[in-house]
């Protein structure tokens, strides 16, 4: 069965990743373009550095081709972002990117993207799983590539330069031009390193770059920055004297950075340092949106600038849609992922990393001490998670235990509210919380909690474990 999550679709290479599959999902969604009358408008699609990838783009590009649907393949490998920028510019109605971001190396997937270049939301990830369901592959059209390229029906692009351009564009280069900053880049042999070195280069940036080059295991890493899988990046950076780390995911839509002294900084933090930049520094205006997994540290940001936090369900659509209600400022998340009005609808790895560049640069402050500013005014907290695996025939009852029975721990701190919008979420008197909710794209529980300090807000993620998992 093929079932799209918070991320896309994304699943095992050779069991449900096959070409058959990918077949579905193209006929399935150019079923809705030729439905909606939108076919015209044409399709956009990109790929990552995964194994197949490549291919299961040309899969998906000849059943669209065979529909009569004009396709713009990007023919070079490129960050998703890319593909969502360039979808955005030909106001194209669909588009999509074969990636499994930041999975294991064994999966693959497809992410679908609506008007605008924006994550797909449910109500047209629930339409392809609807007519995936009433297709079979003898109703899948097909076509030959190189005659399609012939007939102009696919025509190769390679939008990366409008893309490092419009980055160039939007940032402040004569100020990182003016900084002398020495930026360590770590792409986890995923598909960052041309777009952000060659913006970073423009800036006259000292730019050095590890684990790079095709890697379909991703050096045997999850290609996630973390700060268990940046640990490289994390030493190099401390010892040889870089300004910054910046680490990418798989297909570049998330970030991980370090900072000079070689620590981890938590993406919650990356959104407190760029939306507290963007207000305190720029002067810029606008609430910020973040899903219910990411630091509440910046409600009290917003409302020291007059301004609104929006909190969402997770997936970036969610965070999407919701800025572009109120044309809010920023909206992330605490997996990393992140954008800035203006820019594209999506995630993207590649600005992101570029605005950090430019904040120490306007400032002259390091990392660390714009940081220590921030938990300075608003005070400390510390977002602690746990991803917690659990069997197949175990999710019935665990989710009974959370969503019928409605269970909680005996929690040590008075509770002000409980929410199962998405998940459960509890929030504690004291301005600190805790999460779990199922995993949109693995068979995973996540965990969460945002205390006061390290030690308690994991002890709270402790407590929820052996709570839930021993249901």
């Amino acid at each position: 069965m093929i079932q799209f999550g918070t991320g896309g679709w994304r699943a095992f290479i050779g069991e449900e990743f096959t070409r058959d599959n990918v077949r579905l999902v193209a006929q399935a969604l150019a079923n809705i373009m030729l439905n909606e009358k939108v076919e015209k408008n044409g399709f956009v699609i990109g790929y990552d550095r995964r194994f197949l990838s490549d291919k299961a783009a040309r899969w998906f590009a000849e059943v669209m081709a065979a529909n009569g649907v004009p396709v713009s393949f990007v023919n070079k490998y490129v960050p998703t972002p890319v593909v969502m920028f360039k979808a955005k510019e030909m106001d194209a109605d669909y588009s999509a990117c074969i990636t499994a971001s930041h999975n294991p190396a064994d999966y693959n997937g497809i992410k679908v993207f609506i008007k605008g270049g924006r994550d797909a939301d449910e109500v047209i990830t629930q339409k392809i799983e609807a007519q995936i369901a009433n297709l079979t592959a003898a109703d899948v059209k097909l076509c030959d590539y190189e005659e399609a390229i012939h007939d102009g029906v696919i025509t190769e692009i390679n939008p990366m330069n409008e893309f490092v351009d419009s980055i160039v564009n939007a940032i402040d280069m004569a100020a990182i031009k003016q900084a002398n900053l020495r930026v360590l880049i770590d792409p986890m042999f995923g598909v960052a390193k041309n777009a952000l070195q060659t913006v970073l280069i423009t800036g006259r940036c000292d730019v050095d770059v590890i684990n790079d080059g095709e890697n379909p295991a991703f050096g045997g890493m999850m290609p996630s920055p973390s700060a268990a899988t940046l640990y490289r990046l994390k030493h190099l950076v401390a010892s040889q004297g870089y300004d910054i780390g910046i680490g990418t995911d798989g297909d570049a839509d998330r970030l991980g950075i370090i900072d000079e002294k070689g620590n981890f900084i938590h993406p919650n933090e990356v959104l407190m340092l760029l939306y507290y930049y963007l207000l305190e520094y720029k002067g810029w205006k606008g609430s910020v949106v973040r899903n219910i997994a990411t630091t509440h540290i910046l409600d009290k940001i917003a409302a020291d600038h007059g301004e609104k936090c929006f909190e969402v369900p997770v997936g970036f659509k969610h965070i999407s849609s919701q800025m572009e209600a109120d044309d809010s400022l920023i909206g992330g998340e605490s997996s990393g992922g992140l954008t800035i009005r203006g820019h594209i609808k999506g995630k993207d790895g590649v600005f992101a990393s570029s605005l950090l560049v430019e904040m120490i640069s306007v400032t002259g402050k390091k990392l660390s001490e714009l940081l220590g500013e921030i938990y300075g005014k608003y005070g400390f907290a510390y977002t602690a998670e746990g991803d917690c695996t659990f069997k197949a025939s175990q999710k019935p009852q665990i989710h009974d235990r959370i969503y019928v029975e409605k269970a909680l721990p005996e929690f040590a701190f008075e509770i002000e509210k409980v929410s199962y919008a998405d998940g459960l979420k509890v929030y504690f008197k004291n301005g600190g919380w805790a999460l779990a909710r199922f995993s949109g794209t693995e068979p995973l529980l996540r965990l969460f909690a945002e205390m006061e300090d390290q030690y308690t807000a994991e002890a709270v993620v402790v407590q929820m474990r052996e709570f839930f998992l021993k249901a």
